[in-house]
């Protein structure tokens, strides 16, 4: 879920982006990331049975850095505790123990736009939102990889090749852009403005619509004072 994560990534000009299905091996990379998940239990438990999780530790003992999000993040913990049954039958269950934190999935959903930077080099400025039904304990949070104002997010592994967050929208300032993938692994990185592509795809939108659609009659078709 939440696929726009990776728009900055697809758009970046030094970035071989690949989405790999869960049938699929783990190709080589620099970098994976575990996103968000609707039914985080039982994508852990797809993930397990496709052999991802023996791929990961393999992925993280010759050098390659793992970030996870959102569900992602939860995933890369110890445990998720499901009491409620907020995502199926519930239960717990062992998460890839790479982070020592564990989750609780709650009725109520943390829904809020969120300000702050990076704790990596430059602590370069971040913004985006979190939407997630989990809240999160343990020792790796001591280390976070984001300060959002007085509050803090996500981790950092000891050995600085995990990150773990529950922003989305990480990669969508052009400076936090740049740092993430200069922890990567990737030097001299190209400074590429992803707002402004956007806004300026959105224009072109708007004004294929404007060219090709009676806008007027659809705006009385749906009761909207056309200015």
């Amino acid at each position: 879920s939440n696929h726009t994560d990776f728009d900055a990534l697809r758009l970046h000009p030094q970035v071989e982006l690949l989405f790999t299905p869960i049938t699929a091996a783990l190709p080589p990379a620099d970098l994976i990331i575990l996103p968000g998940s609707k039914s985080v239990r039982s994508d852990l438990d797809s993930l397990r049975r496709a052999g991802w999780e023996a791929q990961l530790q393999q992925h993280l003992r010759y050098g390659g850095k793992l970030i996870g999000i959102c569900g992602g993040m939860q995933m890369l913990g110890e445990v998720i505790h499901d009491p409620l049954g907020i995502e199926g039958a519930a239960g717990s269950s062992a998460g890839l123990g790479l982070l020592p934190f564990a989750t609780t999935l709650a009725a109520e959903k943390q829904l809020r736009n969120v300000r702050g930077n990076l704790c990596l080099a430059g602590n370069a400025a971040v913004s985006g939102y979190e939407i997630h039904a989990g809240i999160t304990t343990g020792a790796a949070l001591a280390n976070p990889l984001l300060r959002l104002g007085e509050e803090r997010d996500g981790a950092i592994s000891a050995d600085g090749k995990i990150l773990a967050t529950y922003v989305h929208g990480l990669f969508d300032e052009r400076a936090a852009c740049a740092a993430m993938l200069r922890w990567a692994g990737l030097d001299e990185v190209q400074s590429v403005d992803y707002a402004a592509r956007r806004e300026a795809d959105l224009e072109r939108l708007a004004d294929a619509v404007a060219q090709h659609l009676d806008t007027q009659k659809l705006a009385g078709l749906f009761g909207v004072n056309h200015a």
